[in-house]
């Protein structure tokens, strides 16, 4: 495992100012915004937005551009929030686990946890059965002591924005 650099995180932290922070409130607000108009907003050149941007991604801030797709408008308006706990904390386990977890494709996002929960996984289906072919599909490639799923009446508040 790869030993995290503190020191370096917060240099880089305290490298990022006010305008990379207008920068990238508007990349999350509109991954496909152009150049043009983030370096309006910045009130920057275009080549400074670009090379900020460049280093920006470059450094990991930016780790990818993504179209947001409406779950419903796809036929995955069920939302499943699943508590996982185990009695194996191996590392081995754990392998095996994240590798059957991430052969999943209607798990999108998946934590290990502290507290009572071990493991927490956020799925996105179209319906209770699908749910079920998912539950079963993971229970019977890792042992796990015990799965509870919770699923969302309505969704209130669902962004992907950080507050910057």
């Amino acid at each position: 495992m790869e030993e995290y650099n503190f020191r370096n995180k917060y240099l880089f932290m305290e490298n990022i100012d006010d305008t990379d922070r207008l920068i990238l409130r508007a990349l999350q607000a509109d991954g496909s915004a152009s150049l043009e108009s983030i370096s309006a907003g910045a009130s920057i050149s275009v080549n400074t937005c670009w090379r900020r941007v460049k280093r920006l991604e470059e450094a990991g801030i930016v780790s990818k551009r993504v179209a947001l797709i409406d779950p419903e408008k796809v036929g995955l308006a069920q939302t499943v929030f699943v508590a996982i706990r185990t009695r194996d904390h191996s590392a081995a386990w754990l392998q095996r686990f994240s590798a059957a977890v991430s052969a999943v494709p209607e798990v999108i996002e998946f934590y290990r946890m502290a507290g009572d929960v071990d493991y927490l996984l956020k799925i996105q289906v179209g319906s209770v059965a699908d749910y079920d072919r998912v539950y079963k599909a993971l229970i019977a490639r890792v042992d796990l002591a015990d799965v509870s799923a919770t699923f969302a009446m309505e969704c209130l508040k669902n962004t992907t924005e950080l507050p910057l």
